[in-house]
């Protein structure tokens, strides 16, 4: 008999019961990103807060938090822009004190996976930070005492016919509980439903029975945070373009958050849609004339005519414009030899045949157990009235055999069994989602077919091929596995999470899981997205591809394909000299002879080696000459995958960049002396609403006539 959670209808219950039930040590999971239930932890947090023989430990990754900017003029453009998009969601109150430095003694929060750059200068976040692979995460909350566990879920039904939905974090919970049961550790499990989130199926839909509490009143079905746009750069599509060329039609991708998947994207739906417009583009961009080879070998630049199949960790909003434009459509299903016959050409998902079964034969499948048999005919390849038992199939005619593929007359039967094609298919698996509020409200419209063609499961299945490696190495079938690094090395090991001086920017997340997965699939590929160069508050220009760097994430044994904006570089079986000549060659020219000196002094690079006049190009400069007229055309857009930003808003951001940008720039005594000459008066009226937006309208600070001088310029330089 199925056992119902206990249903509250107020968090502050819900905390009452955990007290009672665990005492006053909290060690509370919580998903990553979207799945926490905020009220809940807030009022976990206020008791704590409040009574200090509570002790709470917070273990969790990727706590959300609306932007504020960091300068008086920065946070005068957003509050209007949070109040509009933000609106109703809840916040964090431990990241508030975590930020203010007024977290009690009596509690910790320890991540595993930080907002990148976001906890640079937080002594308390970087001295609790968790080094962690995403797939060892479960293991490593439960390591550390956890015995509250959190989240939010999405419901449908009622009474016994109650089902819920792990919906954007399916990720890593249920791996956490299982190792709580088994351990005999006293634990809570507590959901709060949130009707926002979309009810996703398959392995994110759980029985009421996972939870001990579930907390379902209508004012916590609050708004999704929701996590704006940001601009896609001239070297972001640069990349983009390089890296879309490397996916293979009928293959498997995976793609993270931010402009550089955002210029993926729409790199491969231009590709899709007019591939002849899309080949100029490369041509245009240089990347043909300089790794036409290894898109032949690895990638294509021809429409998806049979779609691609989505392996991720995080399903991102890309993935839900790939699925409307048509890209997303390759699915996969649950039995790997099906799986490799469809991959082969040997059966047809749409019509099935009598020939599969001697597919299944020659690739040694034997006797079909129960479970076999569940998943075959969950996937319409045995009809639905076909029953099984005892190790025999009984076809709907009465007919009976031993479930031996190996045995023609068993095969005879079976042959009557099939089904006329297959059916619940799968496009995309992924380990949690996040991004736009239009994504969710996508999501949450989508019918029931397409949402069912969508499996949210949890990391220990997308991120490795531990759980089922035979089936997952047909799955993946040329898998492209495209991250993003800030370093690369010359020996082609990179840094994404971290700095030199021990401090953690993001985390290794689940980068170090696909890389690794990339080299043990057969035809799979590890992309790893490099920038070139980083400027910043007005300091000089810094390459990204650096002799060698204090602190690594992936090592150099595992290099495979680095892009930058110039090129893309293979160093899979390459030798070191050839490794560090072709990262020398992606670098930024102005560091390129420095990079090259470095490397012969090391030995790595023969004395004489002379950089080839085509890659001594490669600036900025030349960047923009390639693009200018497709930008003009409309065909690089600021934000490809939509925006939420106002076009005012969009003006005065664009400005208040370039007044950033000059006043680091430029000399004290020279915007000074500019102030002198400046005239208020001449202010033109246009400009008018956008000093009043960021409160320079009537400025009163020396500091605050210079922004307002500057920002004016800059106004009318964009037109207004």
């Amino acid at each position: 008999m199925q056992t119902l959670p206990l249903v509250l209808d107020d968090v502050e219950a819900a905390v009452d019961r955990i007290l009672g039930r665990i005492g006053r040590h909290i060690v509370l999971g919580l998903p990553l990103g979207l799945g926490k239930p905020v009220e809940l932890v807030n009022a976990i947090y206020r008791r704590a807060l409040n009574d200090h023989s509570i002790h709470l430990t917070i273990l969790t990754a990727l706590s959300l938090e609306k932007p504020s900017g960091d300068s008086p003029i920065e946070r005068a453009f957003l509050e209007p822009f949070v109040a509009r998009v933000f609106a109703g969601v809840p916040e964090l109150a431990y990241m508030q004190a975590l930020r203010d430095g007024s977290l009690p003694a009596n509690v910790e929060v320890c991540e595993f996976y930080f907002k990148p750059g976001a906890m640079l200068h937080n002594r308390h976040a970087q001295q609790h930070y968790v080094s962690s692979n995403y797939t060892h995460a479960a293991r490593d909350v439960f390591n550390r005492g956890c015995n509250v566990v959190a989240q939010i879920v999405a419901k449908r039904g009622s009474g016994a016919g109650t089902r819920y939905s792990l919906s954007s974090n399916p990720d890593t919970g249920p791996e956490l509980i299982e190792l709580l049961r088994a351990s005999g550790r006293p634990h809570v499990k507590i959901a709060v439903v949130n009707q926002n989130l979309p009810y996703m199926g398959n392995d994110a839909e759980v029985m009421p029975d996972l939870f001990d509490l579930v907390v379902d009143d209508p004012r916590y079905t609050t708004p999704l945070f929701p996590t704006p746009k940001i601009p896609v750069t001239t070297a972001d599509y640069h990349i983009g373009f390089n890296a879309s060329a490397l996916v293979r039609d009928g293959g498997t991708l995976q793609i993270g958050i931010g402009s550089l998947g955002d210029a993926i994207v729409h790199a491969l739906k231009l590709r899709h849609s007019a591939p002849e417009n899309y080949r100029a583009v490369l041509g245009d961009l240089g990347l043909l004339a300089r790794s036409s080879a290894l898109i032949e070998s690895v990638g294509g630049t021809g429409a998806f005519e049979q779609g691609l199949y989505g392996s991720t960790e995080m399903f991102v909003d890309g993935f839900w414009h790939l699925l409307r434009a048509g890209i997303l459509k390759r699915r996969v299903y649950d039995f790997w030899a099906l799986q490799q016959l469809i991959n082969e050409g040997r059966c047809d998902p749409q019509a099935l045949t009598a020939d599969v079964l001697e597919g299944l034969d020659e690739l040694g499948v034997r006797v079909i157990r129960t479970k076999d048999f569940e998943i075959l005919q969950h996937h319409g390849f045995f009809r639905d009235d076909v029953r099984y038992d005892e190790g025999h199939i009984t076809a709907p005619d009465g007919a009976r055999a031993i479930a031996n593929v190996a045995n023609p007359a068993s095969r005879r039967v079976m042959a009557r069994c099939l089904g006329e094609r297959l059916r619940n298919g799968i496009v995309l698996h992924g380990g949690f989602f996040l991004g736009p509020a239009d994504f969710y409200e996508g999501l949450r419209t989508l019918d029931e077919a397409t949402r069912a063609s969508i499996c949210m499961t949890s990391v220990y299945k997308t991120n490795q091929l531990d759980h089922n490696p035979r089936l997952y190495q047909q799955q993946r079938r040329d898998a492209r596995f495209i991250n993003t690094g800030m370093i690369a090395t010359l020996s082609g090991a990179v840094c994404s999470d971290g700095l030199a001086d021990l401090r953690v920017v993001s985390g290794v997340g689940g980068q170090y899981n696909f890389v690794a997965m990339a080299h043990h699939l057969s035809t799979g590929r590890s992309i790893l997205l490099i920038r070139a160069v980083r400027e910043a508050d007005g300091k000089p220009a810094q390459s990204n591809i650096v002799l060698h760097y204090g602190h690594i994430t992936i090592p150099r044994h595992l290099r495979d394909i680095v892009v930058t904006e110039y090129g893309i570089a293979d160093l899979r079986s390459k030798t070191d000299s050839e490794v560090a000549k072709a990262m020398i060659h992606i670098a930024d020219s102005r560091f390129q002879e420095e990079l090259l000196a470095q490397a012969q002094r090391a030995g790595k690079i023969e004395s004489g080696y002379v950089i080839p006049e085509a890659y001594r190009h490669n600036t900025p400069e030349a960047l923009e000459r390639r693009i200018a007229g497709y930008r003009a055309a409309g065909l690089f857009p600021a934000f490809p995958l939509g925006c939420d930003f106002t076009d005012d808003e969009l003006v005065l951001a664009r400005a208040l960049k370039t007044v950033q940008a000059k006043a680091h720039a430029t000399p004290k005594w020279k915007l000074l002396l500019d102030l002198a000459r400046f005239r208020a008066a001449d202010i033109p009226a246009s400009t008018r609403p956008h000093l009043a937006r960021v409160r320079l309208d009537a400025p009163a600070t020396l500091q605050d006539k210079v922004a307002r001088m500057l920002l004016v310029e800059a106004l009318r330089a964009g037109g207004t």
